[in-house]
């Protein structure tokens, strides 16, 4: 077996243990390698990097606008859920990256609200 085969299998039991799906027809490909990920987590996982980056530079988007983010992401999930209109793998990957945006804003305000309440005792 190839380094690159064992490597891959490694990621793929590792994106399983994450909790994707891993479906085929809803991850990319690379170099003949499915992506560890579906395409929708493979959005998430860009969105929090960026966002990361985001809070480090100081540009900051509040709990509601984070909420709508998640709520883009929820809402292509739902329509394909409900199968009113069948998403594909690059709106899933932009809408996981807004997700992935909304999700992390949603912890970092929760995360200095607790530590606000925490100083003001």
């Amino acid at each position: 077996m190839k380094r690159a085969d064992k490597v891959w299998i490694g990621l793929m039991d590792f994106g399983n243990r994450m909790g994707c799906h891993q479906m085929e027809s809803r991850s990319f490909f690379f170099r003949g390698y499915q992506f560890p990920v579906c395409a929708r987590c493979t959005g998430v996982i860009l969105g929090e990097i960026i966002a990361l980056f985001l809070i480090i530079v100081n540009l900051k988007i509040n709990l509601i606008q984070s909420i709508v983010l998640l709520l883009i992401m929820g809402l292509d999930w739902f329509l394909q859920h409900v199968k009113i209109a069948e998403s594909n793998n690059i709106r899933r990957l932009f809408t996981g990256i807004l997700g992935g945006i909304g999700l992390t804003f949603v912890y970092y305000h929760i995360v200095i609200n607790i530590l606000i309440f925490l100083v003001i005792r």
